[in-house]
């Protein structure tokens, strides 16, 4: 009850905080990639019935949908999302690795009051719902063959891997902090995809995103976001 009581607490100074300048944001430098290893290796392991109740008392469904499954584009949705990808940008909003734009210093603020245990058991329970798909884009959508193409094989030209390399094949996200991308709202998607280009986000360890993502031209961020709306997740009717 404490503990529900500091979250409500800390909810409406939230809201407050978000008239705060960025640079009361906490800072940390890009992580290396022996750095990300170390916090990796000392994840806890999350337990999904204290995950689901800190996802409650946190109100996280307010902008992230019930079961984190968000129908809006304004905010992702965390359903499905592999628990150690969520884990690691919960912790870059703690650290302030993670701060795209103003919006961001909600999340920065709150997760200065969750530890690594509670951080685990919030991603434990995101990962353990289905990953959402067909909320956002017509079903009767035509994927252009050269972005099926640029998702399977990549283009070498301009050293670019294949989306599915690390997201797999039906957008499924791939092992430890890759996340998934099937079913992704496409203002989400392009946002995320604009960020590592222009250099405003710069959590990904080793730049494994923006090395990518420079090359790609808008047109085909926006073609790759739809593909992604529209993929169905593996298994799903």
């Amino acid at each position: 009850m404490k503990f529900k009581r500091l979250l409500i607490a800390t909810g409406l100074s939230v809201f407050a905080a978000t008239s705060v300048m960025a640079s009361s944001v906490p800072h940390a430098e890009p992580w290396t990639a022996k750095e990300w290893l170390d916090a990796k290796r000392s994840m806890p392991q999350g337990d999904i019935d204290k995950g689901k109740l800190l996802a409650e008392q946190g109100y996280c469904y307010s902008c992230h949908g019930v079961e984190g499954n968000n129908p809006t584009q304004s905010t992702p949705s965390l359903a499905g999302q592999n628990a150690v990808y969520t884990y690691k940008m919960l912790s870059d909003y703690k650290s302030g690795r993670f701060y795209v734009d103003h919006k961001s210093h909600v999340m920065v603020h709150l997760m200065q009051y969750y530890d690594q245990q509670q951080m685990a058991d919030i991603a434990a329970y995101y990962a353990a719902q289905p990953l959402p798909h067909g909320e956002y884009i017509s079903k009767d959508v035509e994927v252009d063959p050269t972005i099926i193409r640029l998702v399977a094989k990549g283009d070498t030209s301009r050293m670019i891997v294949p989306c599915a390399s690390c997201h797999g094949a039906h957008g499924e996200g791939g092992m430890n902090e890759t996340p998934a991308l099937t079913g992704m709202s496409p203002r989400m998607f392009i946002r995320q995809m604009n960020a590592y280009k222009d250099g405003t986000r710069h959590n990904d360890v080793n730049s494994g995103m923006a090395q990518f993502t420079k090359d790609l031209t808008d047109e085909e961020i926006q073609a790759l976001a739809d593909y992604y709306a529209q993929l169905k997740p593996r298994g799903a009717q």
